[in-house]
């Protein structure tokens, strides 16, 4: 069965196959980088050596420092501030995630459904959480967000409703890499997508309704219920995406 999948541009996208090469000096780098972070000799915030005094500690080239700090910079592991030297950033989950929205974007095909099935078990998760863990102004939050969601017109808006709503719920479950990885994963393109077949499928008001059932049982206190209708909810977005994938695969011939 071919894996390639046709989307709206007329490209071909699957997967590619796996190569293997073999680690550049520059990544070396990174990894005697990241294991001072790991090992607790740099901590957030903490100032690097100068480039000079670095390299000889490392037994780098100047050059594949460079490289490597502006790699990790890149992934907002570390912060050059000119004129004033190089820092390790706030490690932050919320920072260090960043980057997995930029390739969740990039995720075609196979690979979003894939997506799908991760989200699935995450979201799951944080309605689970959150029914055990929120608090009155959370539960208020959450019945704005799906008031709003319930008068909401056209796409646009329904998207942005459904962002809120669900962000209500990630911050509740009170797990910090979990609700960056949450937010990292629901790209906007996707719920745009996902609202627009929905409208198209005349299937808006089913789809406020496993929100609505989603508020119940965690305004309910029940993780369990909460954790089974997140999963239905994503699951149907799941096969929504599917059953489009199936339409834009090519015939066999």
């Amino acid at each position: 069965m071919t894996e390639s999948l046709r989307r709206g541009s007329g490209r071909r996208v699957g997967r590619a196959p796996n190569v293997t090469r073999p680690r550049s000096v520059t990544e070396d780098a990174i990894d005697k980088i990241r294991e001072l972070i790991v090992s607790g000799s740099w901590g957030p915030g903490d100032r690097l050596p100068k480039e000079s005094e670095l390299a000889a500690q490392l037994g780098l080239s100047r050059n594949s420092l460079r490289e490597a700090v502006r790699a990790l910079s890149q992934l907002r592991v570390l912060e050059v501030r000119q004129g004033d030297g190089t820092f390790v950033s706030s490690l932050e989950p919320d920072l260090l995630l960043e980057s997995t929205g930029f390739i969740s974007h990039l995720l075609l095909g196979e690979g979003e459904l894939d997506l799908y099935e991760v989200r699935r078990i995450l979201e799951a998760a944080a309605a689970s959480l959150a029914a055990a863990r929120i608090d009155d102004a959370g539960k208020q939050e959450l019945g704005q967000r799906l008031e709003r969601m319930r008068q909401a017109e056209g796409v646009e808006d329904l998207v942005e409703a459904d962002v809120a709503f669900h962000s209500v719920i990630a911050r509740a479950a009170g797990n910090t890499v979990l609700t960056s990885l949450l937010a990292s994963l629901s790209t906007r393109t996707m719920r745009v997508r996902l609202w627009h077949g929905r409208a198209a499928d005349d299937a808006l008001d089913e789809t406020r309704e496993e929100h609505r059932r989603i508020y119940e049982a965690i305004v309910e206190g029940d993780p369990e219920l909460a954790r089974a209708t997140a999963t239905a909810h994503i699951a149907s977005g799941e096969r929504w995406l599917r059953a489009q994938l199936a339409v834009d695969e090519p015939a066999a011939g």
